[in-house]
């Protein structure tokens, strides 16, 4: 459903602070594959790196969720983008310290810390939509974090050029003028008199902890399996782009100068289907549906990822093939596959996680969803925290096996969320009726 003018006007200065924010990210997490290769690192130790941030994140999204609950929604956002200027300043100078992994690692973490506000964002999309047009505008959220996917790589490889300390460095100058964009323009989401009333009265407020249980003693429960949904598939989808930057340099020549460019195709596709695609899928066919469509183009997309190599003598296939093409042309063939496996990442998350978190707004109330939100974070990040680290062991190994066995995963979800339909047109209740 397309997204009443009056929802989309509170939603741009929140697009604009998360494009941003994203830009500045997305400037580093490319580079940090080649820079542990560069210290003689392999699958195992990037897996770690990225599972470090997960950690941070996993530990701070619910309290960061239960602080938006009560304090408001701006102040999180503002601590999170301070965590992250410490964080980009802590990676512009790592490889020049002694132990750089260590730095890299504290930046990481440093970094996750403030990530935990992921939960915050949302929260804030919800509390500014009303329940039918959610999945609309998370997406138009997710549209304006994909453009910075798409512009930061490439102003990564470009203030690359200034040293090691420069992509860091512009990174935290954005976070700083990020900062003051937000405290200047960005209004306060949140009920504060309901607020109140939350923070007075903790015998009615739930626990973020008995929530976790929850979703582990009643998996059954619709707000249950939409978190696992989410869990496995972001996790799966997180430990398969981990290492994609190995495979890409290891099969295809990819350097820290190109990888920019497969990132900014991603983005690229990401912002085009969330921005003009997205909303007119959910109208024809529903968010449970399209979640599950989503999870089959995800998982299609990373195990073609498993078997696509370049050509070991593309003279010799164009000499089979009569000399109807040049050998030039034959060897860009492989790319052509390559292109559409990568395409199905974009569009299989686009229409997957926007659909599954709108579904878990509407059987939450409005009193809990901050903490629930975090709560699919905090799942969320133990399998972003779990699958880079089991995946980096598996690349290891062979670099087929983690595209393998993530696509299985992602599989699994379909069955997860099948009858989802039911609740996808309900009003919000407790989590736990």
């Amino acid at each position: 459903m397309a997204l009443s003018a009056g929802s989309r006007s509170k939603l741009w200065i929140l697009m604009i602070t998360a494009f941003i924010d994203m830009v500045g990210l997305l400037m580093v997490i490319p580079l940090l594959p080649f820079y542990a290769k560069s210290l003689g690192a392999g699958g195992l130790v990037v897996g770690t790196l990225v599972s470090s941030f997960a950690v941070a994140q996993l530990i701070s999204a619910p309290m960061w969720g239960r602080f938006s609950d009560a304090y408001g929604r701006r102040p999180a956002l503002l601590v999170g983008l301070g965590a992250s200027v410490i964080a980009y300043v802590i990676f512009a100078f790592a490889l020049s310290l002694p132990h750089p992994l260590f730095f890299l690692y504290l930046s990481r973490i440093v970094q996750g810390a403030g990530g935990g506000t992921v939960s915050v964002i949302q929260a804030y999309v919800a509390d500014a939509t009303a329940p039918e047009e959610r999945a609309g505008a998370l997406g138009w959220l997710s549209a304006a974090t994909n453009a910075g996917v798409a512009l930061g790589p490439l102003l990564g490889s470009a203030t690359h050029t200034m040293g090691a300390r420069g992509p860091g460095l512009v990174a935290a100058a954005l976070c700083i003028l990020n900062m003051a964009f937000a405290w200047r323009y960005l209004s306060e989401s949140r009920d504060m008199t309901e607020a109140a009333e939350s923070k007075a009265d903790n015998t009615q407020r739930s626990r973020s902890r008995d929530a976790i249980v929850r979703v582990v003693s009643h998996s059954a429960a619709p707000a249950s399996r939409l978190i696992w949904i989410y869990a496995i598939a972001i996790g799966a989808f997180q430990g398969v782009t981990s290492m994609l930057a190995l495979l890409l340099s290891a099969r295809f020549g990819v350097t820290e100068q190109t990888i920019g460019f497969f990132f900014a195709y991603m983005g690229t596709l990401s912002v085009v289907t969330r921005a003009l695609i997205l909303g007119r899928m959910v109208d024809r066919y529903g968010e449970a549906r399209l979640s599950r469509i989503g999870t089959v183009l995800l998982a299609t997309g990373i195990a073609l990822l498993a078997f696509i190599r370049p050509l070991a003598d593309p003279a010799g296939v164009a000499a089979m093939l009569g000399g109807v093409l040049p050998w030039r042309a034959v060897a860009v063939l492989p790319y052509l596959p390559l292109a559409i496996a990568v395409a199905f990442l974009p569009l299989g998350t686009a229409f997957t996680f926007p659909c599954v978190t709108s579904l878990l707004s509407r059987v939450i109330s409005s009193k809990e969803r901050g903490m629930y939100m975090g709560v699919q974070q905090t799942f969320g990040g133990v399998s972003r925290v779990l699958f880079p680290i089991l995946f980096g062991f598996l690349y290891d190994r062979s670099s087929a096996l983690p595209f393998l066995v993530s696509s299985a995963m992602v599989l699994f979800t379909v069955y997860l969320g099948l009858g989802m339909e039911a609740y996808a047109r309900q009003d919000a209740k407790p989590a736990a009726a």
